[in-house]
């Protein structure tokens, strides 16, 4: 026993003072700090009353440490597991009233589990699955293991499962689906059934360069038609027929720097109609 856990469970003097009776607890290591949860709440907010509960966390922390490992091989560390157990202890000593009647491991059990099990779903979690999942996910994955009876191992239906669980098939549904979302399973994960090494990272699309051309071909459309019928055959000649300036001054009887005039003057005239359509 701890030299903490002594001098809490340590009779009180004579003279009216209450003298702790040593009890039985369910935790083998839980000690009997009823009289100095007695003290504690008879005294004033100071630091007496500041270094006296911090004994008395110390001299439950063997429990709550023990409490702590039974959450081990989770995917978290077994230190931060401590902590976090720790701190469910810090809350439950700040919380119990010894008036109530109750023993204080009755209280800082659940406390301190409670304190785990919330960091397990606040941050354990890889996608953001809201708790009402969460719960339908552990409702639904306890009945996975109970219906679980055929030799071959095969997993109920979602019918099955809702009429043993009272829920709705589409609350089986969504419960079945967040047994896959506490971890994320890397893109370059071969998927089951294929012998080719395709992985997921293969099934993903790539951006289309061509979808970004038929939105702008139909954005200039009515522009192109508000042309006067000179320029719409210049820069016909131009972008489609892949005719040279000159060739097209030529053609057209005019001046290739008229030509190369026009070329920019309608273009920025379409650019600018575009612009305002989208815009509008």
């Amino acid at each position: 026993m701890t030299r903490a856990t002594t001098a809490l469970t340590a009779p009180a003097p004579r003279g009216g003072a209450h003298r702790a009776t040593p009890r039985p607890h369910p935790h083998h290591d839980a000690p009997d700090t009823q009289p100095a949860f007695r003290r504690l709440a008879a005294l004033p907010d100071g630091p007496a009353k500041d270094a006296l509960r911090q004994q008395i966390v110390r001299a439950w922390m063997p429990m709550a440490e023990r409490l702590a490992l039974q959450f081990r091989n989770r995917g978290e560390t077994v230190e931060d597991l401590r902590q976090v157990a720790l701190l469910g202890l810090v809350k439950a000593v700040h919380r119990y009233d010894p008036d109530r009647g109750s023993a204080f491991e009755s209280f800082a059990v659940p406390t301190i589990v409670g304190e785990v099990k919330r960091h397990f779903r606040d941050h354990m979690w890889d996608v953001h699955v809201p708790r009402r999942v969460q719960e339908l996910r552990n409702r639904v994955r306890a009945a996975c293991h109970e219906l679980t009876r055929s030799p071959d191992g095969r997993g109920p239906g979602a019918e099955e499962i809702a009429r043993h669980t009272g829920l709705t098939e589409d609350e089986v549904r969504a419960g079945l689906e967040a047994l896959q979302s506490y971890n994320t399973l890397s893109l370059d994960a071969e998927l089951p059934g294929t012998d080719d090494n395709y992985a997921l990272v293969d099934t993903l699309g790539e951006p289309e360069p061509g979808f970004d051309l038929v939105v702008d071909r139909e954005s200039l459309k009515p522009a192109l038609r508000a042309l006067p019928e000179r320029e719409r055959e210049i820069l016909y000649l131009r972008f489609f027929c892949d005719m040279t300036q000159s060739r097209i001054a030529d053609h057209l009887g005019i001046s290739q720097m008229h030509v190369s005039r026009l070329i920019s003057r309608t273009c920025s005239r379409l650019c600018e109609r575009v612009c305002a359509q989208q815009v509008a």
